[in-house]
């Protein structure tokens, strides 16, 4: 089973289950081949993938501008990559 989560030089890359409208922003775990996510934005008008970029940044400690979805941006799997993290949470760090 491959992992959700893979350092690519200096990038973290991220396979991602996002589930939206939760009662609070969470790195949940493992899901399958991903990780789920739950934030609290609804998936309207790209809400979600704001805040889940703006909350992925925020664990990472690195600018919104450093973490990128590459692929799924209407749906709730997603590929993204961060930019050099200063620090790799712990849910994360146990997949790598």
């Amino acid at each position: 089973m491959a992992s959700p989560a893979q350092l690519d030089g200096e990038n973290l890359l991220l396979q991602v289950y996002v589930q939206p409208k939760a009662s609070r922003d969470a790195i949940v775990g493992r899901h399958g081949d991903e990780l789920k996510i739950a934030i609290t934005a609804p998936p309207i008008d790209g809400k979600a993938n704001q805040h889940l970029s703006k909350y992925l940044a925020k664990q990472c400690k690195v600018a919104k501008s450093q973490v990128n979805i590459l692929r799924g941006e209407l749906g709730r799997h997603k590929t993204i990559s961060i930019n050099q993290p200063s620090i790799i949470p712990q849910a994360i760090a146990e997949l790598l």
